[in-house]
């Protein structure tokens, strides 16, 4: 079974950008994520979400 919930960092290597950058999209509300016991989690739905809405609004290309 894949994971449900990925890190930070597997989260960012996953759409190929830093840290820093997936930090300002949780920031602005652009990524959901949830907090567990104060470490924070990125469903990967939510990744999933998040690239469908950049290819419906064109901003991928």
């Amino acid at each position: 079974m894949p994971p449900l919930l990925l890190t930070v960092p597997e989260a960012a290597k996953a759409l190929a950008i830093s840290r820093s950058k997936l930090y300002e999209l949780l920031a602005s509300g652009a990524l959901r994520s949830v907090r567990i016991d104060g470490s924070r989690r990125i469903p990967t739905e939510a990744l999933t979400t998040y690239i469908n809405r950049l290819i419906e609004t064109g901003e991928a290309a």
